[in-house]
C-alpha cells in the first residue's frame, strides 16, 4: 500500500485535471473502505483471539477437573514462577511455600531424581506395631519348646520356663451367624386352676415380629450407612457366609422401620442445633425414584445443617429451592456459614448473622492457577490466602480458645485480608469478565463483606470444610446404592445419616448407640426424645 501511494502522485499528474479528479476521489473512497475492513478485521481478530484463550481455559479446566490431581496444593513449578515475579516478596514465596511442603513433595515427586530409600535403623520398631488400644480383647496363646529344646545341650537336664518371649499382632475372627432361639417361660399354679398363665416378657425389639434381631438390624445399619455397603451386598454377604439369603425388601423394610424410629430423634436433634450461635449449611444431590418419571430418576437433595464438633441434622428435600431452608432456618437468630449459593439469602431471623468460606473463594483463583500456571495475579492471591490459613494453623496447635483465636485474627488476619482484598482488586481491573480470573474475582469481591465479618468471631472457622466433610458419606452412598426409593424414605435415610455422622464426628461407637437406644424407641414420647440425641447420651454415659 505504501509504494502505491508513493507511485501513484506520479502516474496521476500525466492525466487531465477532470480525469485526475475523477480518479483520485475513486481511489479515496476505496482507501476509506479498506481502511473501515482493516479496522473491522483487527476488532474481528481481538475478540476471537479472546474467545479462543476462553474456550481453552475451560477446555483445560475440564481435563484438570477429570484427570488432574484432587489436591488443592501449589505445585512447586507454580511457586518457582511467581518467585520471578518482581512484585512478589521472597517472604510470601517462602511462607506458602513451607505450608503444604510434606503434601507437595509426596504427589509432585521430583522427576528427574530417582527416590532414595530410607535406610531403616538397626533395632528400630515397625509403625504398624506401636501398640494396639488397650480397649481391645487379648487372646493369649502359649507355644511351648520342643522336647529337645526342654534338655539342656551340656549336661542333658531338664530345663525351665524362665520367661516369655511376647509379641503382638492384631487378627481377627470371621463372622459367625447363627439363629437365635428366645424362649419364654410360662408359668402357671399348679394348686389352682383359676390362676392362669403368664410368660415372660419379651424384650424390645427394633422390629416387631421381624426375623432379624436387634444386633443384625443394627450391623446393616452401621454397614449401609457407615461404610456404603448397599444391601444387595449385604445379603449376598450373608448368602456366602451363612447360607441363607434374606430378601432384599426384607433388608430395606427393617431399615426404613429404623429411620422412621430415629426420625423423633433427629427433630430433638435439630432443636438442640437451632439452640445453638452457629451452624455451617450445605446441599447436595442424590437420585430419587419417582413413578411420575418413567425410566429416569428424579434429583432430590440432602440439605446439611452442622456445627463444628456437634450435632449434624439432614434434611431431605425434593428439590434445591429457597423453601428449605427458610423453613429449617425460620427463627434462627445465630450465625451461618454457608458458600456463594443464593438460596441461603433473606432466611434466619431478623438477627441472624451470615459468613462466607475462604475455601470456595481460595479455590476459584486455585482453579485459574491451575488451568493457567503462569498467572501471577492468582498466586499472589493464593499466597496472601495461605498466609491467613497459616494464622489459623498456629492458632490450632497452640491449641487456642475463640476469645483467644479472635484476637489473633484480630492482630493479624484482618490486616492480611485487606491485602488479599487490594490484590483481588487490582486482578479484577486487568481480567476479562468471563474469563476464570474475572469469574473469581466477581465471586470473591461479592461475598467479601462475609468474609470479614468472620474475623469478628474466633468461634467462626475460616471456611465451611467440616459441612463439606459431612457431605463425603452422601456422595460415596449414592455410587454405592444408586438412588433412594421415594420421598418418604428419602427423610427416613436422614434420620438415620444424621445419628451416624453425628456419632462419627463425636467419636461415640454407632453400633453402641443405636443398641442403646432403637429398642423400644416407639414407645418414648416426644419430651422424652430429646435425652436419647448422640450428645446427649454420650454425657450421661460420661456422667457429665
Amino acid at each position: 500500500m505504501r509504494s502505491y501511494r508513493v507511485v501513484l502522485p506520479s502516474l496521476l499528474s500525466r492525466v487531465p485535471e477532470p480525469v485526475r479528479f475523477e480518479i483520485e476521489a475513486a481511489i479515496a473512497g476505496m482507501v476509506e473502505e479498506f481502511s473501515f475492513r482493516e479496522q473491522t478485521f483487527l476488532a474481528l481478530e481481538k475478540r476471537f483471539v479472546r474467545e479462543n484463550a476462553l474456550l481453552r481455559e475451560l477446555v483445560r479446566l475440564f481435563q484438570i477437573e477429570k484427570f488432574g490431581a484432587s489436591s488443592e496444593k501449589l505445585t512447586d513449578s507454580q511457586l518457582a514462577l511467581l518467585e520471578l515475579e518482581p512484585s512478589v516478596t521472597q517472604g510470601e514465596v517462602e511462607k506458602e511455600a513451607a505450608l503444604p511442603e510434606a503434601e507437595k513433595a509426596a504427589a509432585n515427586p521430583p522427576q528427574t531424581e530417582t527416590r532414595k530409600k530410607k535406610k531403616k535403623k538397626k533395632g528400630a520398631r515397625h509403625p504398624s506395631r506401636q501398640g494396639f488400644p488397650s480397649t481391645l480383647k487379648r487372646k493369649e496363646r502359649t507355644i511351648a519348646c520342643s522336647p529337645e529344646e526342654c534338655r539342656c545341650k551340656l549336661c542333658g537336664g531338664e530345663t525351665r520356663v524362665i520367661g516369655y518371649e511376647q509379641s503382638e499382632r492384631l487378627s481377627v475372627e470371621p463372622v459367625r451367624y447363627f439363629v437365635e432361639v428366645t424362649k419364654r417361660e410360662k408359668r402357671a399354679c399348679t394348686q389352682c386352676a383359676q390362676g392362669g398363665v403368664k410368660t415372660a416378657p419379651l424384650p424390645a425389639q427394633i422390629v416387631e415380629k421381624g426375623v432379624f434381631s436387634n444386633e443384625l438390624v443394627v450391623d446393616v445399619l452401621e454397614k449401609k450407612y457407615a461404610m456404603h455397603l448397599p444391601l444387595y451386598r449385604q445379603a449376598q454377604q450373608m448368602e456366602r457366609e451363612c447360607g441363607f439369603a434374606p430378601s432384599r425388601s426384607t433388608l430395606s423394610d427393617c431399615v426404613m422401620q429404623a429411620g422412621a424410629s430415629l426420625r423423633l430423634v433427629n427433630e430433638a436433634m435439630k432443636a438442640e442445633l437451632l439452640s445453638g450461635g452457629y451452624i455451617q449449611a450445605d446441599e447436595t444431590r442424590v437420585p430419587v425414584q419417582d413413578r411420575r418419571k418413567e425410566g429416569t430418576n428424579h434429583t432430590g437433595y440432602f440439605w446439611q445443617y452442622s456445627r463444628p464438633g456437634g450435632n449434624v441434622v439432614y434434611e431431605f428435600r425434593m428439590g434445591r429451592e429457597r423453601a428449605g431452608p427458610k423453613e429449617f432456618l425460620k427463627d434462627y437468630n445465630g450465625i451461618l456459614q454457608t458458600d456463594g449459593y443464593t438460596a441461603y439469602e433473606k432466611v434466619g431471623g431478623s438477627e441472624m448473622k451470615h459468613v462466607c468460606c475462604l475455601a470456595h473463594v481460595r479455590r476459584k483463583f486455585y482453579e485459574t492457577l491451575q488451568v493457567d500456571p503462569g498467572n501471577a495475579h492468582a498466586g499472589f492471591v493464593l499466597l496472601k490466602i495461605g498466609e491467613i490459613y497459616a494464622v489459623e494453623e498456629q492458632a490450632r496447635s497452640a491449641g487456642l480458645d475463640a476469645n483467644a483465636r479472635g484476637q489473633l485474627r484480630a492482630e493479624r488476619s484482618v490486616a492480611l485480608l485487606g491485602q488479599a482484598r487490594e490484590l483481588v482488586l487490582a486482578a479484577a481491573e486487568e481480567a476479562l469478565p468471563k474469563s476464570l480470573l474475572g469469574k473469581a474475582c466477581q465471586y470473591a469481591l461479592k461475598l467479601w463483606p462475609r468474609l470479614e465479618a468472620i474475623m469478628s468471631e474466633g468461634r467462626i472457622e475460616v471456611d465451611s470444610n467440616w459441612v463439606e466433610n459431612g457431605m463425603r458419606p452422601i456422595a460415596l452412598g449414592r455410587k454405592n446404592w444408586l438412588h433412594i426409593g421415594s420421598e418418604e424414605a428419602g427423610k427416613h435415610v436422614a434420620a438415620v445419616a444424621s445419628v451416624v455422622e453425628t456419632c462419627k464426628r463425636n467419636r461415640i461407637g454407632v453400633r453402641e448407640y443405636l443398641l442403646s437406644v432403637l429398642p423400644g424407641i416407639n414407645d418414648v414420647l416426644a419430651s422424652q426424645a430429646a435425652e436419647l440425641t448422640p450428645l446427649k447420651w454420650l454425657a450421661a454415659r460420661s456422667g457429665n
